[in-house]
This record gives C-alpha cells, structure tokens and sequence, in this order.
C-alpha cells in the first residue's frame, strides 16, 4: 500500500522538545550546578583553601539556590511545559512494567515500555523536585536565623547537608545515563530525536 504523501518518512526526525522547555532545562541545570560546586567549595576543606573568598562562595550558593524554582515557574506559562509535567506526574501499568525490569535487569527493549518519558525519568523527575523544594526551605532557616528556633536551624542543617549529598550522587547518576545515550542529549540539545530512537525506546509515546 503506498504512502499517502503527508506521510513522514519512518527516518524522520520528531519535536521532543520546544525551545522553551529546552532553556528551563539548561536554566535549571547551570542553577543546580552552581549549587553543587559552591556546596564543594563550601564542604570541602582542599577546595575551600583553593577558591577562598568564603562570603562570595556563600553569596553565589544563596542566591543560586533561591533562583533555581524561578525556571519551572516561568515554563507554566507554556502549555507544552505544562503537559509534560502532567506525563512525569502520571504513572500507569507500563511504568511499573518498566521498574519492574529495571530492577531484574532486563534490558529487553519490549520489556521495558515507556510512553514520552520512561518510569525512571519520572521518579527522577519527582525526587529532584521534592528535594529541591526541602533544599529551598531548609536553606531559608539557616539564611534567615532570626525566623526560627535553634533546634529547627539544628535541624535544617542536618538536613541540608545530607540532602545536598545525596543530591550529588543521584545528580552523577543523570548526568552518567544522558552521556550513555547520545540521542536522548541531542533531543535536549536541538529539541528534535530520531522516529526510529522514539520508536525504539519510548514506543508508547504518540508524537
């Protein structure tokens, strides 16, 4: 049967991401990445000798931190952004399929379907927000001393530190599985991914 002719060829490249969703991403990541390295800088008794300027350190990590939900909350506006917050707030029976795999080590294409975002991305998706959002108010606490008793401050520092260190690892983790997969970066990069790659790994997902 032959093709209709507005048909896309199979080869065709497909729109994974608008222009606006790509800049809250790297907006977001350059954001966390300051964050990171300042929170080293900070921690870290070589780095701290090696970069000195401690109130600058303190200053750029602050502002960074109070400016990182800034990015999500400008891409509400846009109603593509919107919907994919919608699909990474969404698990169905696919995802559990998904983790299902993930955790037995099934690398099995057709047993681990996914629709526009993976079970995984979804949890990471989730997680990061959640300890953004701790990281924000427990840095508020400790920013602000005159707002709460001591034991909170204790408390929020505690947290904070963990927090910030679990952070890291699960943030080297991202970046480790996005270096694996260079068609995955590319569709963040330029916004657009291979049909044969989104047929190959996120087959439920209808462009």
């Amino acid at each position: 049967m032959p093709l209709r002719a507005d048909s896309p060829p199979a080869t065709a490249d497909v729109r994974r991401f608008t222009p606006l969703q790509r800049w809250i991403h790297r907006t977001t990541a350059l954001l966390m990445g300051i964050c990171v390295v300042t929170a080293a800088c900070l921690y870290v008794p070589q780095l701290a000798e090696l970069v000195g300027r401690r109130a600058l350190v303190v200053t750029l990590h602050q502002w960074a931190g109070l400016a990182l939900p800034v990015p999500v909350l400008a891409g509400l506006a846009s109603r593509a952004f919107r919907a994919d917050l919608g699909r990474l707030n969404r698990f169905g029976p696919h995802d559990r399929t998904w983790l299902r795999a993930a955790l037995h080590r099934d690398k099995r294409r057709t047993s681990r379907p996914a629709a526009k975002f993976n079970a995984g991305q979804k949890l990471y998706a989730s997680w990061i927000a959640g300890a953004t959002l701790v990281m924000l108010a427990t840095g508020l606490m400790m920013w602000f001393t005159h707002l709460t008793p001591l034991l909170w401050r204790t408390s929020a520092t505690f947290v904070h530190d963990w927090l910030a260190l679990t952070i890291g690892i699960v943030l080297a983790g991202h970046i480790g599985m996005a270096l694996a997969d260079p068609e995955s970066r590319r569709g963040m990069r330029t916004g657009r991914v291979s049909r044969e790659w989104a047929d190959r790994e996120h087959p439920l997902w209808r462009q």
